[in-house]
């Protein structure tokens, strides 16, 4: 086991460090040794039942950009100056059904379960979705339940960015339609099995942000 020799105080400063980045330096790239490292942690971040219903795009495409800020109003400034920007695309409901070709695939071939804990575990994961969580009877609450595992993947990439100086901003203003339309109609997201979950961009700062404004501690947290 790897000895972790962060420190708190480190992993508190990264925290402070981050923000909302609205306008990065265009002339600063990151390197590809450190965007690798970002990605990765993405990668390794954890989802429900670790059935990881996300993909990450790079678009780095100067014409792909432009194709896509008239309809991402939240990302005027980052789409034309990020060093990279990543779009995240959830699994559809259909992919998300413990009955699914995906779902069975990522079971047998990624996780290598045996075929007597596959069973007991679709078993449980078909319950969780039509009962415990109720999601298998709303389309849209099933899409929005598997994006909420994305949501795992992109603060963990965001916090592991800050952690080695680097800026990003999350970004939700888009019109998810049309913006799909576009993935589709370039052959980037395969409609059939992926809806746009968030969009991210990353590079470094070109204006120093205010300090942070958070909410007191007991103002948040109830101890029972």
């Amino acid at each position: 086991m790897e000895t972790l020799t962060t420190t708190k105080d480190q992993i508190l400063a990264a925290y402070k460090f981050r923000h909302a980045t609205k306008e990065f330096n265009s002339h600063k790239k990151i390197s590809d040794a450190d965007f690798e490292f970002i990605l990765e942690t993405g990668r390794l971040s954890p989802s429900s039942f670790g059935f990881e219903p996300w993909k990450f795009v790079v678009v780095q495409s100067k014409e792909m950009r432009e194709k896509l800020l008239p309809y991402s109003w939240g990302a005027t400034k980052q789409l034309p100056t990020a060093s990279h920007f990543v779009l995240i695309l959830s699994r559809l409901p259909k992919d998300m059904v413990a009955s699914s070709d995906y779902i069975k695939n990522m079971m047998e071939n990624v996780q290598q379960l045996p075929a007597e804990v596959m069973q007991g575990k679709e078993k449980v994961y078909d319950a969780f979705l039509k009962s415990d969580f109720a999601l298998e009877e709303n389309e849209r609450a099933m899409f929005e339940w598997a994006c909420r595992q994305t949501y795992i993947a992109l603060g963990n990439m965001m916090t592991a960015a800050a952690q080695i100086g680097i800026d990003s901003c999350p970004i939700e203003g888009f019109n998810k339609q049309e913006i799909e339309r576009i993935l589709s109609e370039e052959g980037i997201m395969d409609a059939e099995h992926f809806g746009i979950s968030c969009m991210v961009a990353f590079g470094y700062r070109l204006n120093e942000p205010r300090d942070k404004t958070r909410r007191p501690v007991d103002q948040i947290v109830e101890w029972v």
